[in-house]
C-alpha cells in the first residue's frame, strides 16, 4: 500500500524511518512513495517533493500521513485528500480537534476514514485502547496526564525545590518544550488531546473552546510547598466525563493524594485512565511524545488500514459541554483576594486560600471575574 507524507521532520521522519527499515512483515506490505517537504533545503531524498497536488493526484497513494503540524496548510491538504478518496493518518491534534466535524464529515461523504492513533498519548496506545474498550464496554469518563513536558516540570519542581522559570528553560533545553511553549504550559496541549478523546470515547464532537482550560504557567515554589505540606502532588490532568445529552470537558491542575495512580508518574510520561463499567478503572502508561514512539502510532494506523481493521464506524453526535456538573474545592493564590469573598473556605497563606466546595464553572467565572493574570488555580482531591 503506497503512503503519501506530508511533513519530514521529527514525526515525519521517523514516520519513514520506520516504513523503509520494514522491521515486520505488516510493515513491509506499505511504502513511502512520496513526501512532501517545506522547502529545497529538505530535499534530502530522492521520494521527497515540493508539490502537494504530485501526491493529491497519485492513483496509487491511498493514504496520505499527515506529519506537518499546525493549522494551515495541514488541514486543506487533509481534506483535499479525503474528497480524493484517500484515507488520512495524522499526529496533528491541534488541527484536528479544531477542524474535526468538517473532516470527519468529509471523509463519510467520500468513503474513507481519518485515523488519529499519535494525535494523543504519543506513544501509548490510548486511542486503539478506547477502541478495544467499546467493543464490550461503554466509556462513563476518562482523566490523564496528556502532556509530558508539564508533568517534567512539576516533577523537577517538587523533587529540587526550583522555580518555574527555571524549569521551563531546561525542559526546552531538552526539546521536551519548544521555543514557544504556551500550548503545554497554558494547558492548551491537554485540551486538544482531551476534545479527541471525546471524540473516540464517546462518539462526540464539541467545539473546543467549550473546554473549560487552566494550565500551569503561575505555578510558584509556595503551591508545591503547600502540596508537601499537606501529603499532595500536582499534576496537570485533562478529564472527560459521558453525561448522555452533554459532557463535562476540562483541563485543570489538580493536587493529588499520594495514593492516587497519577501521583506517581515520573518525568515526561504520559498516563492515562478510562472507566468503564463492567472492565472499571484502565490505566495506560508510557512515552507521550519523540519522533519514534509518536511515529509508532502512525504506522500502527496505517496497518489498521492496511488489514482493513477500521474502527471509525460509528456516527457522531455534537454534545454541548457543560462543567456545571462538576463540583470540587480549589486552591487558588491570587493578588485579589478580595474578589473571591463568597466563595473562600479558609485562608492557607496571605494570598492563597481554599474554596467552599463549588462547580467548576463557579470557580472559572470567579477567575475570569477577579481579572488577575496571575492567579493560579488547582482543584485539590478530597
Amino acid at each position: 500500500m503506497k503512503i503519501g507524507l506530508l511533513g519530514h521532520g521529527v514525526v515525519g521522519s521517523g514516520v519513514r524511518k520506520i516504513i523503509d527499515d520494514g522491521a515486520t512483515w505488516e510493515v513491509r506490505e506499505l511504502a513511502v512513495k512520496r513526501i512532501l517537504v517545506k522547502d529545497e533545503s529538505e530535499l534530502t531524498d530522492p521520494r521527497c517533493t515540493l508539490n502537494f497536488d504530485e501526491i493529491l493526484n497519485d492513483p496509487e497513494i491511498e493514504i496520505v500521513a499527515e506529519c506537518m503540524g499546525g493549522l494551515e496548510p495541514a488541514h486543506t491538504f487533509a481534506k483535499k485528500a479525503l474528497e480524493k478518496g484517500k484515507y488520512v493518518v495524522t499526529s496533528n491534534k491541534k488541527m484536528l480537534a479544531t477542524y474535526c466535524e468538517d473532516l470527519f464529515e468529509t471523509a463519510v461523504r467520500n468513503g474513507v476514514t481519518v485515523h488519529y492513533e499519535a494525535s494523543c498519548g504519543g506513544g501509548i496506545p490510548w486511542m486503539a485502547a478506547l477502541d478495544r474498550t467499546r467493543r464490550v464496554d461503554d466509556i462513563d469518563s476518562f482523566r490523564g496526564i496528556f502532556n509530558g513536558t508539564t508533568n517534567y516540570i512539576l516533577e523537577r519542581m517538587k523533587k529540587e525545590g526550583k522555580d518555574f522559570d527555571e524549569m521551563l528553560a531546561e525542559a526546552q533545553k531538552l526539546g521536551y518544550a519548544e521555543r514557544d511553549p504556551s500550548d503545554d504550559i497554558d494547558g492548551y496541549d491537554v485540551k486538544y488531546k482531551v476534545s479527541l478523546s471525546c471524540v473516540k470515547a464517546f462518539d462526540t464532537l464539541q467545539d473546543i473552546n467549550d473546554i473549560t482550560t487552566f494550565g500551569i504557567r503561575n505555578i510558584r515554589r509556595e503551591d508545591l510547598e503547600y502540596c508537601a505540606a499537606n501529603s499532595l502532588t500536582c499534576k496537570l490532568i485533562g478529564t472527560g466525563e459521558f453525561h448522555g445529552d452533554y459532557i463535562s470537558a476540562f483541563v485543570i491542575p489538580m493536587f493529588l493524594k499520594s495514593d492516587d495512580v497519577f501521583s506517581n508518574i515520573p518525568l515526561n510520561f504520559n498516563a492515562i485512565e478510562s472507566d468503564s463499567k463492567t472492565l472499571g478503572a484502565a490505566a495506560f502508561v508510557g512515552q507521550g511524545a519523540g519522533s519514534l514512539p509518536t511515529a509508532h502510532a502512525v504506522v500502527q494506523n496505517l496497518v489498521d488500514i492496511w488489514k482493513n481493521q477500521d474502527p471509525e464506524i460509528n456516527d457522531k453526535a455534537v454534545r454541548p459541554v457543560d462543567n456545571q456538573a462538576h463540583t470540587g474545592v480549589y486552591y487558588i493564590r491570587t493578588a485579589k483576594h478580595a474578589a473571591f469573598a463568597d466563595i473562600i473556605d479558609r485562608n492557607v497563606s496571605e494570598h492563597a486560600f481554599i474554596t467552599k466546595k463549588i462547580s467548576l464553572m463557579q470557580a472559572a467565572d470567579a477567575c475570569a471575574a477577579s481579572g488577575d493574570e496571575k492567579l493560579f488555580i488547582a482543584e485539590v482531591a478530597q
